[in-house]
């Protein structure tokens, strides 16, 4: 991994590029920020390494510790325990401690304490939070634990570290709440922008070339997110939410929508010599795989998209919105004006006559009742393969559905053989027809950056460009992937 530097002269560590120049023989490799603390080190003030987003390379660890990585990440120890998340990922507490002892050098709780503890610190430096609103934004169960962590990792109380904060990088909200969502690059903001708008849903998301904006439910009173482009390492996301208690794991979900966490330079390196795909991993390697917001919204995409074109879905969303979602005023000027529908919504909604067939409206009546009744959650980070198990038995739904919604939450092998925006990207790269069945044994020498492999495709046949006043001054006309 090797992607801080720490320096056993000065016990400090660093991100590649810092300015500070330390004999080599002086200087210790970690591969994640908590690993070098945990040894002791504290971060440097010059390239505040605590702004990186905690990531594993599948290259440098097993999948099962990257997983989780991304379940701690996530919050998956915020209120359980290790044991916990050993059970949710099939292992034993023992063996999941050895893994990270082995490849990573931290414990899981050190790390969920060590990402709680940096998110806090990005609040301190970019905004004015009162340090008690920063506590419970950052996870943290009471300010007595926030700083004791702070004196811990770095060696000061909240107070001090506020009063290190650099005046002249700041961050000004103009309404709202700004926080940086760093990412390791490149990331191909257009690319991913396109592909959002094209499937935004009219009232909940609007999209331009120069925001992605939409509205959320958070612990059930309605808010607003906002992503822009920020710097080379990092997107601006500007908050306005009613309250700030779990910040973190709204920024965490904030990050998902365009998929920050993707290990792009992995895919890149493994499949940039592919005959047919290596070239786009050449031209464009900052391209990733969509993400989403959230689970539900993007199954009822899924299931309404695989009968019908492009328009037919969006309209039938749009109306589903109308009729179902909750109308949230004084949004309208921002091109907003309801937030999703729950699964109890539409569990037992009549959809009829809204322009899909009955077999795909009876589909998502009943994927909303196996999630309202919780029998299926497809945002439980499950591997595709489960996921598909999981959802398929649900009356009209299909593999190749299941399929799209593990891509859109970040599954980096989901693939979707039948798509036709894939197999009409397939057949270009390769000069002659492609079949579902062709496309499958094809990938099959992808995995496992499937997902990578087909984004790279479909952004390659829909490079169209984007309308800057947003989805209703004219929508690309792409088919779904």
């Amino acid at each position: 991994m090797g992607s801080f530097n720490a320096v056993v002269t000065t016990s400090i560590y660093c991100r590649p590029g810092c300015a500070g120049r330390p004999n080599r023989a002086n200087v210790r490799a970690f591969g994640l920020a908590a690993a070098a603390e945990a040894a002791g080190f504290r971060a440097c003030l010059r390239c505040r390494p605590y702004r990186v987003q905690p990531a594993v390379s599948y290259h440098a660890a097993p999948e099962l510790a990257c997983r989780a990585v991304r379940l701690i990440v996530d919050g998956a120890l915020d209120e359980g325990t290790e044991h916990d998340l050993s059970a949710r990922l099939g292992i034993s507490a023992r063996h999941l401690r050895r893994l990270f002892a082995e490849h990573l050098g931290v414990t899981p709780d050190y790390l969920a304490r060590s990402t709680r503890v940096h998110f806090a610190r990005r609040l301190l430096d970019d905004t004015d939070l009162p340090v008690t609103d920063v506590t419970f934004a950052a996870g943290f169960g009471s300010v007595r634990q926030f700083n004791r962590a702070c004196q811990e990792v770095f060696r000061a109380t909240p107070g001090e570290l506020r009063a290190r904060r650099r005046v002249s990088d700041r961050l000004v909200a103009d309404g709202g709440l700004a926080l940086r969502l760093p990412f390791r690059p490149p990331f191909d903001w257009p690319s991913m922008v396109r592909y959002l708008h094209a499937r935004s849903i009219a009232g909940v998301e609007h999209v331009t070339a120069e925001c992605y904006r939409r509205t959320v439910v958070i612990d059930g009173d309605p808010g607003v997110l906002e992503l822009s482009p920020g710097g080379p390492e990092h997107l601006v996301l500007h908050a306005h939410l009613p309250h700030w208690a779990g910040l973190i794991h709204v920024a965490q979900r904030a990050r998902g929508i365009v998929n920050l966490d993707a290990d792009v330079e992995a895919a890149s390196r493994d499949l940039g010599g592919d005959p047919l795909v290596g070239r786009l991993f050449r031209d464009r390697p900052g391209v990733r795989p969509p993400g989403a917001w959230d689970p539900f919204e993007t199954g009822v995409e899924a299931i309404a998209g695989e009968q019908a074109g492009p328009a037919a879905t969006a309209r039938f969303l749009r109306r589903v919105v109308e009729l179902y979602g909750t109308p949230v005023p004084g949004l309208r000027r921002l091109g907003l004006t309801h937030t999703f529908p729950p699964p109890s919504a539409l569990a037992d909604a009549e959809m009829d006559g809204l322009g899909l067939p009955p077999s795909r409206t009876a589909a998502v009546r009943a994927f909303a009742q196996a999630v309202a009744a919780g029998a299926a959650d497809p945002g439980c980070g499950d591997r595709p393969a489960a996921l598909a198990g999981r959802v398929t038995p649900i009356p009209g739904l299909t593999g190749e559905a299941a399929q799209y919604l593990a891509l859109r939450l970040g599954e980096r092998d989901a693939f979707c053989p039948a798509s036709p925006a894939l197999l009409g990207a397939l057949a270009r790269a390769a000069g002659r027809p492609v079949t579902p069945g062709q496309a499958r044994r094809i990938a099959e020498r992808w995995r496992p950056w499937r997902a990578h492999a087909a984004a790279q495709l479909w952004l390659g046949a829909a490079q169209l460009p984007l309308d800057p006043r947003g989805p209703d001054a004219g929508r690309v006309a792409a088919a779904r992937l």
